[in-house]
């Protein structure tokens, strides 16, 4: 099963706009790296000022490969050019115990 790593971001809400804006224009690294399965930005609805950056890899190792990465640096080096759009970060990683979709075809 796959591997699943969220950072979660602490994000005052006059910096919102920036963030999204800076994943809209992200470099787009991850999308091309081995074992890379998915990605999504979830923005908080009400009371909340946490985004959670979910991206779903084959593997850990993959995970890690992606962290230790010139292309993750790369991916990075905007936003640190350009100051933390987030005042606070934490990575939560998971093991994939059960997944469901839906299925698309007719």
């Amino acid at each position: 099963m796959s591997f699943v790593a969220i950072n979660v971001l602490t994000v005052p809400p006059q910096m919102r706009e920036v963030l999204e804006e800076r994943f809209a224009n992200r470099a787009g690294e991850v999308d091309r790296m081995d074992g890379f399965e998915h990605f999504e930005l979830l923005r908080p609805v009400a009371g909340q000022d946490h985004y959670l950056v979910y991206t779903r890899w084959a593997s850990k190792e993959h995970f890690d490969a992606w962290v230790g990465s010139q292309q993750f640096d790369r991916g990075h080096a905007q936003a640190s050019a350009d100051g933390p759009a987030a005042t606070g970060s934490q990575v939560w990683t998971f093991d994939v115990a059960e997944t469901r979709s839906v299925d698309a075809s007719p």
